[in-house]
């Protein structure tokens, strides 16, 4: 567990660095990533491997890695809905609608969408009003302009349930300027510059430097006052802007941007100071740093400025221009340029740029129908979806009753069934219990009958010996003493001779006849049970039997219970040896430890992988017994290095 925490720990620090993009370089951030995806597949955990996933992704689009990207995403995708994560499952949705946010409108909307949706479920009100916001946004940019604005209030709406925090704040000005250009339009210039005020007054309560983003509401509110015919006002907002330290240097297609609507609002106020100069310092700006999207405007109104004094090979030019960039961007760009061309070139040339303006038109009409409708389906559908899954909700909570009155219906049954049969087994354990205390006391009693009867042998062999052989010796002793009186030396040496040997017979006599007539059973019993099963067993298994045990351990206090439990544990020991050990030798030994007896018994064969092998039906009978006497049982088994089983039980 602490190996495991403390890889946890190094994969959220690794991904810590790789979100680091001012302390790390690009490199340094994929392979702190790659790292913590390593060690998130080690570890199994799926909520890391996705995590890993989505900052790999991220990293592959910043490198304009699009392929990769896009394949990453959408097994990110695949992942959380495995996983039923919804809120990664959501943020993956987000990051997929940012991607497609400049390629295909529709489908980022869709994307931004189902995410919207999935915060709704989770009563995510933060998250789901900035895809609110990025939806309005794209629905001002297609003229689905009464969408874009009910988008807009909703994620507006959601965000006054927030206390103030500079989050909330940004993002409710994005809304208000989002609403303000909406408004705008749809040339409603007061609501419009109602809602720049609104974001205006939000963004200067930001922490932080705002600047840019004050300098962009102030140009959208100039444009609304400009707009509306207030150009003062708008000139104004223009010039406080256009004075802003270094703005020109900071941000110079935006300086060229805002200069040039200065420029035409002063053409539109009739004050053409320093025109057409200011048009062509912003044209001059957009070309130097290759703004061309930004110069299609400026090349519009430098065309208007020419055609009205009467210049029209310069008016030509610059709506040409305008005309040729505009091929390569938006339609509404190509459609203002198509009209101009109209006003300004003559006779059949200016009746064809007419129909292409109308064609045109005509088109972009279609299609800004086709995207609203499309946006209609998408939100249609995706509430279609979350009634089914309502529905499927509804029927997977019946489904999962049901299971449950089943399963527990089941448990019920199974548990009479197995309390039935837990009392059947009992009743079969106490029936072979009091059948193995009338086997041990059959074998105790066999045992006792074998020792009586060495006994009595053992006795009559020696009232034998002391009555008969010892009295006829005696007899013949006293003969041969009476014999001594001849004087002969030699008969004298002889018999003598005679008399001490017999003298030695008799004490050897009388020492055997005291030996055999001593209790020599004192040891006997149940070690002499255990001794008989080896006798037996070695000559039938041909294996060397050495059983070694402690004198003072007393068999009497020790339960009947235990001792037929080791002597089977022995028994399937021997079988065991025999059948899978290939020893020549086992030991058997038992001896105390503190207030336990303990039996080891140890084999010299080739032994086997205890962690590997699967546990036979012998090691299995041998721990239920062992169990059954409160004991337990320690294996140890290598390969050719011999089998020790070790058991400790308390007497």
């Amino acid at each position: 567990m602490v190996a495991q925490a403390k890889q946890l720990d190094s994969i959220n620090l690794l991904l810590e660095k790789a979100s680091n993009s001012e302390l790390y370089t690009y490199n340094q951030r994929f392979t702190f990533t790659i790292q913590s995806e390593r060690l998130a597949y080690d570890l199994k955990i799926d909520s890391l491997i996705l995590k890993s996933q989505i900052y790999l992704a991220a990293l592959y689009e910043e490198e304009h890695m699009y392929e990769l990207f896009l394949k990453t995403n959408s097994f990110n995708i695949r992942q959380a809905k495995r996983m039923d994560d919804l809120k990664s499952l959501a943020n993956i949705y987000a990051i997929r609608g940012n991607y497609f946010y400049s390629r295909q409108s529709d489908s980022s909307y869709y994307y931004y969408d189902k995410a919207e949706k999935i915060y709704n479920t989770l009563n995510d009100a933060f998250n789901r009003s900035v895809m609110l916001l990025s939806i309005a946004i794209i629905q001002k940019n297609e003229k689905d302009f009464v969408g874009s604005e009910v988008s807009s209030f909703q994620g507006i709406q959601l965000l006054d349930s927030f206390p103030p925090q500079d989050k909330i704040i940004r993002k409710k000005a994005y809304l208000y300027n989002n609403l303000g250009l909406v408004y705008d339009q749809l040339e409603q210039y007061d609501d419009a510059i109602d809602y720049h005020n609104k974001a205006l007054e939000l963004k200067r309560n930001i922490e932080g430097d705002n600047k840019n983003t004050i300098d962009n509401s102030l140009n959208n509110l100039a444009m609304a006052y400009k707009n509306s015919g207030n150009y003062n006002i708008a000139l104004s907002y223009y010039e406080d802007v256009l004075s802003t330290p270094e703005l020109r240097q900071r941000r110079p297609d935006f300086y060229a941007l805002v200069l040039d609507n200065y420029a035409h609002t002063r053409y539109l106020s009739n004050n053409e100071i320093d025109l057409p100069d200011l048009f062509l310092e912003a044209l001059h700006i957009c070309d130097s740093i290759g703004a061309r999207y930004n110069s299609i405007i400026i090349n519009q109104h430098l065309a208007q400025f020419y055609n009205d004094k009467n210049q029209k090979d310069s008016a030509k030019y610059y709506a040409h221009v305008a005309k040729d960039i505009s091929n390569e961007y938006h339609n509404d760009d190509l459609l203002k340029s198509l009209l101009l061309l109209s006003e300004i070139e003559s006779d059949s040339e200016a009746v064809k740029y007419y129909k292409e303006y109308i064609q045109l038109n005509d088109s972009l009409q279609k299609v800004e129908r086709s995207i609203r409708n499309k946006f209609t389906r998408i939100s249609y559908e995706t509430k279609e979806i979350e009634l089914k899954n309502a529905r499927i909700t509804r029927e997977r909570l019946l489904f999962m009753l049901l299971s449950l009155v089943l399963l527990v219906s089941s448990f019920l049954i199974y548990i009479i069934v197995t309390q039935r049969s837990k009392n059947k087994s009992l009743e079969f354990k106490q029936l072979q219990q009091h059948a193995n205390e009338e086997i041990y006391n059959l074998m105790l009693s066999q045992q006792d009958k074998i020792d009586e009867a060495r006994t009595l042998e053992k006795r009559r062999i020696s009232e034998e010996l002391h009555d008969g052989i010892l009295g006829r010796l005696f007899g013949t002793r006293l003969s041969l003493d009476s014999l001594n009186t001849s004087k002969d030396d030699q008969a004298i040496k002889s018999r003598s001779n005679y008399i001490e040997e017999l003298k030695a017979i008799e004490l050897e006599i009388r020492k055997v006849s005291h030996d055999l007539n001593i209790d020599f059973v004192a040891n006997s019993g149940y070690i002499d049970i255990i001794k008989t099963l080896l006798e037996k067993q070695s000559s039938a298994y041909n294996l060397m039997c050495h059983l070694k045990y402690e004198d003072k351990i007393n068999w009497d206090n020790i339960s009947n219970k235990t001792k037929i439990h080791f002597y089977r544990i022995i028994q399937e020991a021997l079988q065991n040896t025999y059948k899978h050990a290939e020893a020549n030798n086992i030991y058997i030994n038992f001896y105390t430890k503190e207030t336990d007896i303990c039996l080891d018994i140890e084999d010299d064969g080739i032994g086997f992988d205890f962690s590997k092998s699967k546990k036979g039906i012998g090691l299995k009978n041998m721990t239920s017994r062992v169990h059954e006497i409160e004991g337990f049982l320690l294996v140890k088994s290598e390969k050719n290095k011999g089998t020790i089983l070790s058991i400790r039980t308390p007497i």
